[in-house]
């Protein structure tokens, strides 16, 4: 049986951004490795203002949930101390004996693994597979280094691809500075506003706590969807003069239960009196959207009325939606990890201009996608339509 080829990629990743990724899966690409384990460091050695370790391995989650093979790994989080490759390497060794090894790096690193913590054993215990990078030294400086180590029992194997430099002081300076930042994952930016890293102005004093227990309750396809409508909520809001906090803390905690099993819905429903609505009750898709506005309340302790009715609408809609409400659902359907798919990329453009038109335009063609498929829709749903076509027409 042939054994498993597994690649590691380790970093600080503060934060993760799309040049890690693209190293990795570069790297798989190039070694046909059956999967990269992307590791975060706990304590990296000679580093210091780095953000917390767990927020460290979150961002690594949202960053490659849909990236097939490329996996984010505790091995080093979970060990006390300061991290060396070293012992990291000869756990896996213990974890995946059977398994052949590819240590992920630059050419700059290469330059520097004579510097690394008992680097001549860390040389036997894995290949390198080696990422180009722009770096002080010259070609043939980085060719004699790598012979040398290749002398001394190294295993080196180059990875084709473009040359990748991203700064991480300029994505924190730009994160801080409130600029873009398309080199991040849109949901590790929203994480890192809402946690006020790299002097970013906190989103809300609870962010610290309700994103544990959303990553803790939610999957991580989930979990990203709700960084992402924050972010695309606050946008918004602040663009057609509603509260931006307001607007993203229901964007975020709006499927704070989608993840919940459907009879546990139903359960907390009938406690607590939210619906007597068979159509609702009959679906989590639905029906997540009053029982998240409970748990809103009775978990997160959110108990503004205008953020939990923007949840507790957000999957029906109603007439008479306030612009808080608008935002919220709109924010749910077009958010950047969405499908581009006409209505929604239509709907993007026009939110910006009008949230009701933006909204129509999509609620419709959500509305006749699900009637082609022979199922009804909500009558709550229907009436919003309604009302914003006599919105529009003034």
């Amino acid at each position: 049986m042939a054994k498993e080829k597994i690649g590691i990629m380790g970093g600080t990743f503060n934060p993760i951004h799309n040049g890690h990724v693209a190293m990795a899966e570069a790297a798989q690409r190039a070694a046909g490795l059956d999967r990269v384990l992307m590791l975060p460091d706990r304590v990296p050695p000679h580093k210091t203002g780095i953000a917390p370790a767990e927020d460290r391995w979150r961002m690594v989650c949202a960053a490659v949930w849909n990236h097939a093979g490329l996996e984010p790994c505790r091995a080093e989080l979970d060990r006390e101390g300061t991290t060396y490759s070293f012992d990291t390497l000869t756990n896996l060794h213990s974890l995946y004996p059977r398994a052949e090894l590819y240590f992920i790096i630059g050419t700059d690193t290469l330059m520097q693994l004579k510097s690394w913590h008992r680097w001549e054993e860390v040389l036997r215990l894995c290949t390198f597979l080696v990422c180009p990078r722009t770096t002080a030294y010259r070609p043939e400086e980085i060719n004699a280094e790598r012979k040398r180590l290749t002398a001394l029992g190294g295993r080196f194997q180059p990875v084709a691809m473009p040359v990748i430099n991203v700064s991480s002081t300029e994505l924190r300076d730009a994160i801080a500075a409130g600029k873009p930042t398309p080199l991040l994952h849109p949901a590790v930016r929203e994480y890192c506003l809402l946690r006020g890293f790299y002097g970013a102005e906190p989103g809300c004093a609870e962010a610290e706590g309700w994103l544990a227990e959303l990553f803790r309750t939610l999957n991580r396809h989930r979990f990203v969807h709700s960084l992402c409508v924050a972010g695309t909520a606050r946008m918004l809001a602040r663009i057609h003069g509603v509260s931006p906090e307001k607007a993203e803390t229901a964007a975020l905690l709006h499927d704070c239960a989608k993840c919940m099993p459907l009879r546990e819905m139903q359960r907390v429903a009938a406690e607590r009196r939210l619906t007597e609505d068979e159509f609702i009750l009959g679906s989590s898709a639905m029906l997540h959207a009053p029982v998240g506005a409970c748990l809103c309340r009775e978990v997160y302790g959110v108990e503004d009325p205008e953020i939990l009715h923007a949840i507790a609408c957000h999957t029906t809609g109603q007439a008479g939606m306030s612009k808080l409400d608008l935002i919220v659902w709109l924010a749910d359907k077009i958010e950047p990890t969405r499908e581009a798919r006409p209505e929604i990329v239509k709907g993007r453009m026009m939110a910006p201009l009008s949230l009701e038109k933006a909204t129509l335009t999509v609620m419709e063609a959500s509305a006749a996608y699900v009637m082609s498929r022979g199922r009804g829709m909500h009558p709550a749903t229907m009436d919003a339509i309604a009302w914003l076509k006599q919105e529009i027409a003034g």
